[in-house]
């Protein structure tokens, strides 16, 4: 199946029962892994709301909820390198163990500027948790990831709160750009 985003043709990569089924299996990880705990989940806007949405719905500790928006693209198919913070995090996590949810980790730079940041708010601990995963474009050393949905190849991908231009969060499926 392929879509046209924009000037940009893609083809199904990831049905949506697939990554579904992934993250049923996350969230029972993280009921273990978390089970003395209540954490707060940070969302990392705006290409998590999905799936932290679905994972949230297998996750059955105590938990709570909160945002973040940062970026480092610009209508663009790779990382413009440059990481602006749009809103920031209000709630207080002082002491609390934090998962940050990414949809995607490639280069490592929106995800080092914003350990740094949770960093300086005094967390008892730091997970990583990122539907996608591109271990072949890191440029930062990002430490470990604690919980990967997928291991992708360094290709653009776009769907289930992935964009291009802002067009395509709403597709159910994930799809790959088809090079020209």
């Amino acid at each position: 199946m392929k879509v046209q985003i924009d000037d940009k043709e893609f083809t199904c990569f990831l049905k949506h029962e697939k990554i579904i089924d992934r993250c049923r299996e996350l969230g029972q990880q993280m009921n273990e892994d978390l089970k003395n705990s209540t954490p707060i989940f940070i969302g990392v806007l705006n290409g998590s709301f999905l799936f932290l949405a679905d994972l949230m719905k297998e996750v059955s500790i105590p938990a709570e909820i909160s945002f973040i928006k940062v970026s480092s693209y610009s209508g663009q198919t790779s990382s413009s390198g440059v990481v602006k913070s749009v809103m920031g995090l209000n709630d207080s996590i002082k002491g609390r163990d934090v998962v940050i949810v990414e949809d995607i980790i490639d280069t490592g730079i929106t995800l080092t500027f914003l350990i740094e940041e949770v960093k300086k708010m005094q967390p008892a601990s730091i997970r990583i948790c990122s539907l996608l995963f591109k271990p072949d474009a890191l440029k930062r050393d990002i430490g470990k990831v604690d919980y990967v949905g997928f291991e992708i190849p360094n290709e653009f991908v776009v769907g289930y709160g992935l964009d291009y231009k802002e067009l395509g969060r709403n597709l159910k499926d994930i799809y790959r750009f088809i090079a020209e």
